[in-house]
């Protein structure tokens, strides 16, 4: 009797812990479906040394509350050894209330000619939740080794 007790137990508490994985594989589906898309544009994309590059990551579609992106830590690795990086001060996270920011830019000036990978990311904490890169090309200018002296 006891034995047949224990085995009514197990099977219901199996199912319950394969329904929970289903649901958790389901909600990460639907997670990874609904969050806005982050896309990087870096204009000139090609362009002569000196320059000043406006780059712009945007963030579209999804919830303007998804809360993995609010109130992230950004960051710019610009591709030539040096990286930006900003944070904010934010309210406590309120479901259907705060608020993501959907669009940010900045400038960063190249003086030296070179293929330059610049790369966009979210963080929250020391963990990137979103990541997008991009290219410029940056031709020999005047003054950059000997082109028009």
């Amino acid at each position: 009797m006891l034995r047949s007790r224990r085995s009514s137990w197990a099977v219901p508490f199996a199912a319950v812990a394969l329904g929970t994985i289903a649901l958790g594989a389901t909600l990460a589906a639907a997670d990874a479906k609904d969050k806005p898309k982050l896309s990087l544009k870096a204009t000139p994309a090609v362009s002569f040394s000196p320059v000043r590059i406006v780059v712009t990551a945007l963030l579209t579609g999804g919830p303007n509350d998804y809360e993995k992106y609010y109130c992230a830590t950004v960051e710019w690795d610009w591709g030539d050894g040096t990286r930006s990086e900003s944070s904010y001060d934010c309210d406590p996270y309120v479901a259907g209330q705060s608020e993501i920011k959907r669009r940010f830019s900045t400038e960063h000036r190249y003086r030296v000619s070179g293929n330059y990978r610049i790369q966009f990311r979210l963080k929250q904490k020391n963990e990137a939740v979103a990541v997008a890169n991009t290219m410029v090309r940056v031709r020999p200018g005047l003054g950059e080794g000997g082109v028009g002296r």
